[in-house]
């Protein structure tokens, strides 16, 4: 349960990293990153399963990169979702859903998780 919201909140302050680097990428508050990491990552566990699977091959012929386009399209969603969470462009959601993964991975190889 502690290694859970470990990620969690490790999730919420990539995204108020990510709202600070990325221009068009935009996160209120604390509580706002808290809520964007809890329905992005209900998201990215159910929708998200899916569209990894049915994209799967355009996954494999890009190397990858596309997995950036379903989590861009899912922040995007989210948006929708949280108050205070605003992306203006497909662009910043493509963008942020790279620098939010960068973020996450040297955010858990610091922290061990």
């Amino acid at each position: 349960m502690i290694r859970l919201l470990g990620n969690w909140c490790l999730s919420a302050l990539a995204l108020l990293v990510v709202s600070r680097l990325v221009r068009g990428f935009e996160i209120d508050t604390i509580g706002t990153a808290l809520a964007v990491a809890l329905v992005f990552g209900l998201l990215n566990a159910t929708l998200g399963l899916v569209l990894k699977l049915i994209t799967l091959p355009l996954t494999l012929i890009t190397f990858g990169v596309f997995l950036l386009v379903v989590n861009a399209i899912l922040l995007e969603l989210a948006s929708s979702f949280v108050r205070g969470f605003h992306i203006r462009s497909f662009g910043a959601a493509f963008w942020g859903a790279a620098v939010f993964a960068l973020l996450q991975l040297l955010l858990r190889m610091l922290t061990d998780h």
